[in-house]
């Protein structure tokens, strides 16, 4: 009887130990159990915190969120490991960021983008824009350049076909259909400008920052996949189990139903149109 009792013991202490190497494995299997992202405050840090978190908390992960003002910081958070993941910029400025401070980045993928926009409270549609109006348009060369893409899309422009046309400034114009008079200020100071000239460009973000309607433009840019936001890692962790969840969160129907919902007007890429 005894026999029986131990044999009974060491076959349950048996069971309860391959039980708790089970969860352990499944533990590591998940890669983390909490996810720290980083946003830049505004539309994006909205759309980790209404539309990727809740659908990441479903797999069983618990997200934070830290927000950021400036466009240093996210990355050299995620870079020293105080973020496993951010979401706030493109392509371009994401690879010269980590080139020019020796940063291992990679991104995961690209999501719905503010697009840049051009606003009038003088002009209801670009058909009706007058000779010699005034505009506000960026001055720093990426802002610019894509600038002068919405504008040659919309026929107001022609600009010089053997400029690299992510690289095109107001030297580059080759043809001026309304001879418009361009108002070069820092990109932030845009939407300011819809009230003191004719017509004004502003990127998505900061008309958003500053309560404008993005369906309100005359015209919305139908923006290069270089320049959507995208969510970026540490290159080490691209083969995660919590980047793939993250990757597979954002391709979901859910997700593609919440941007629609909450972020009207955001362009979406390449890969959602598919």
């Amino acid at each position: 009887m005894k026999k029986i009792i131990l044999l009974g013991v060491t076959l349950l202490s048996i069971a309860f130990l391959a039980a708790c190497g089970e969860e352990e494995e499944s533990a590591d299997a998940s890669g983390k159990e909490t996810i720290r992202f980083g946003a830049t405050a505004g539309p994006y840090s909205d759309m980790v915190t209404k539309a990727i978190a809740p659908l990441l908390e479903e797999k069983g992960y618990e997200v934070t969120n830290k927000e950021f003002t400036d466009y240093v910081q996210p990355n050299k958070a995620l870079a020293n490991g105080d973020l496993d993941a951010n979401l706030f910029q493109h392509k371009i400025y994401l690879e010269s960021f980590a080139k020019e401070n020796n940063l291992d980045l990679s991104e995961v993928i690209i999501v719905p983008t503010a697009p840049m926009g051009i606003y009038s409270n003088t002009y209801e549609d670009i058909g009706s824009i007058e000779e010699g109006s005034t505009m506000g348009v960026p001055n720093d060369p990426t802002n610019l350049a894509r600038a002068l893409i919405v504008l040659e899309d919309e026929g107001l422009v022609e600009v010089d076909d053997s400029v690299d046309p992510l690289r095109a400034s107001l030297n580059d114009i080759t043809k001026n259909k309304k001879n418009i008079e361009f108002v070069e200020v820092e990109a932030g100071q845009l939407p300011r400008l819809v009230d003191s000239e004719d017509l004004s460009m502003v990127p998505g973000n900061y008309a958003l920052a500053a309560g404008m309607d993005l369906l309100n433009a005359l015209a919305l840019e139908d923006m290069p996949d270089d320049y959507r936001n995208r969510v970026a890692v540490k290159t080490e962790d691209l083969d995660a189990q919590f980047v793939k969840d993250i990757k597979e969160v954002v391709e979901s129907e859910e997700f593609e139903k919440i941007i629609n919902e909450e972020f009207k007007g955001f362009g979406k890429p390449k890969w959602m149109k598919e």
